[in-house]
């Protein structure tokens, strides 16, 4: 018997035609001869005899032996072929019968040849499959379809060819079976390779390849696998380092260990899915140390250090809830600690009785935050000083302003006005005794003498229309005076003059004496 793992070979089966047995020619055994025959005639009868008798029975025999002689076998042969035994249509061996009949022969040529094209097909496939590795990938499988060829060769021996055509039918319907699954057989492998590569087993994920090889030699996964499969020496260690690089805290060199191994391979998942959960650590732990950096200073009102360390954790990590609150955090203390400044800077200012400081102050605060109530009733009070203490400095910096009596009268008002405050502070005491001062100078008249020639006429603006004179003496407030004179035929004049509290003017002369 073959063994199942020898490829089937065509059984050469040849058309086998028995013979017939011939009609045997008459003989009378006791001849007789004519008289008068000559003596040679009766021997030569009798030989004749002998060779007929030897035509019709002893040479068809031996033609049928020299036919049915088996075939030299060899080790690829997966069956010797044995002589025919006669069947019947229904495949049953019948008794041998000399007289079998054309019909007879007929069919069982017939299904000898369905037989033998059935296993014409078996074998075309056999091979096929056999240049695609199927004895690695399904060896099993392979041997089941085998030991059916073989059986069906036994019987195709005893000439049942309708079972061994059903053989030959079964066992190439399994490797129609086997070539549809060669797909299914690929990814299988093609799987494996990749499961042994991210495990790290060069060695598997090779034999793996090997026998994917076989199936699709041009397959450019298959390709693609084994560049990878030959870096593993090189990824491997990688890999190792990174693991001993986390375990001694030191996530950066694990994260640059990792790169290498995705840069090398990228296909291969370990390390990608290595590299997101090493960098999402190092991100996390960057994050917290950002975050104890940015409460630190805020403990310290170190704001815009602060403000900078939650915004980098911020960036580490977007949409933070707690960057987020972090940094409100700051932007409270900060406005917090503004308006506390912002306070004490408006009182002392009160103190000081600087009193537009005061107003910036508190309006600023104001700005950060309506509802302060410091700043508005700090408001309230500086406005109205700050106020009062602009009219007196203007009053005070401009004293020949007080010689019109309208400012002098508003000036007056100003003055009870500052004096009904209380408590007054030093500033306040000193503008109202400087402003007495100027009114008691500003209301003390001084007496001038104006002079001209009786045909000028004189306007004293803002005192009197003096007409023509020789000599007038007006009383006036100090400050500073335009006289004009007007003649007709002469050109106008027009002279300004000053008076001081604490001197006597000299006279003022106003005559036209330039002819037009």
């Amino acid at each position: 018997m073959s063994s199942h793992n020898d490829p089937l070979q065509p059984t050469p089966f040849d058309a086998v035609k028995p013979a017939s047995p011939s009609t045997s020619a008459e003989h009378n055994p006791d001849v007789t001869v004519s008289r008068g025959t000559p003596a040679w005639v009766l021997p030569a009868l009798g030989g004749l005899v002998l060779l007929a008798l030897l035509v019709i029975f002893w040479l068809p025999k031996s033609l049928e032996s020299a036919k049915n002689a088996p075939a030299p076998t060899t080790p690829e042969t997966a069956v010797a072929a044995v002589p025919e035994q006669p069947t019947t249509t229904t495949g049953k061996p019948s008794p041998s019968d000399s007289g079998a009949s054309p019909w007879s022969d007929a069919q069982l040529a017939r299904l000898r040849k369905e037989a033998q094209e059935m296993l014409a097909q078996l074998l075309d496939l056999q091979d096929t499959l056999q240049t695609r590795g199927v004895e690695q990938w399904a060896p099993a499988a392979f041997a089941d379809v085998t030991a059916l060829a073989i059986d069906g060769d036994a019987l195709y021996k005893t000439r049942q060819y309708e079972q061994a055509t059903a053989n030959y039918q079964q066992a190439l319907t399994a490797l129609h079976a086997l070539q549809q699954a060669m797909p299914d057989e690929l990814n299988r492998l093609l799987e494996s390779a990749r499961a042994a590569l991210e495990q790290g087993d060069a060695s598997t994920a090779l034999a793996a390849l090997a026998m994917a090889a076989l199936i699709e030699p041009n397959s450019s996964d298959v390709v693609s696998l084994q560049q990878r499969a030959e870096l593993l020496p090189q990824l491997i260690p990688l890999l190792e380092q990174a693991t001993a690089a986390e375990t001694n805290g030191d996530l950066s060199q694990a994260q640059q260990l990792l790169q290498q191994a995705t840069a090398l391979d990228p296909l291969h998942q370990r390390a990608r899915s290595e590299l997101e959960r090493i960098t999402a650590k190092a991100r996390s732990q960057d994050f917290n140390k950002a975050m104890s950096k940015g409460y630190a200073a805020l403990n310290e009102s170190r704001f815009d250090t602060a403000g900078k360390a939650f915004l980098a954790a911020a960036t580490l990590q977007p949409g933070s809830s707690e960057a987020a609150s972090a940094l409100q955090e700051v932007e409270t203390a900060k406005t917090a600690q503004r308006l506390g400044t912002l306070s004490q800077q408006g009182q002392k200012d009160e103190q000081q009785e600087q009193w537009q400081q005061a107003v910036d102050a508190y309006e600023e605060a104001q700005k950060l935050d309506r509802s302060i109530v410091f700043a508005s009733e700090g408001l309230k009070r500086s406005r109205a000083r700050a106020q009062l203490d602009q009219q007196f400095n203007k009053v005070i910096n401009q004293p020949q302003r007080l010689s019109d009596a309208t400012v002098a009268g508003a000036a007056t008002e100003l003055l009870q006005q500052a004096k009904q405050i209380t408590p007054r502070g030093p500033v306040l005491e000193r503008q109202i005794s400087r402003l007495e001062a100027l009114l008691d100078q500003a209301n003390a008249t001084v007496t001038v003498t104006l002079r001209s020639d009786e045909e000028t006429e004189v306007i004293v603006y803002k005192v009197a229309r003096l007409g023509r004179f020789l000599q007038r003496e007006l009383a006036l407030r100090p400050g500073t005076y335009t006289a004009t004179g007007t003649r007709n035929g002469y050109r106008d004049v027009r002279q300004s003059f000053t008076i001081a509290h604490d001197s006597t003017p000299a006279s003022v002369t106003i005559s036209c004496t330039d002819p037009i």
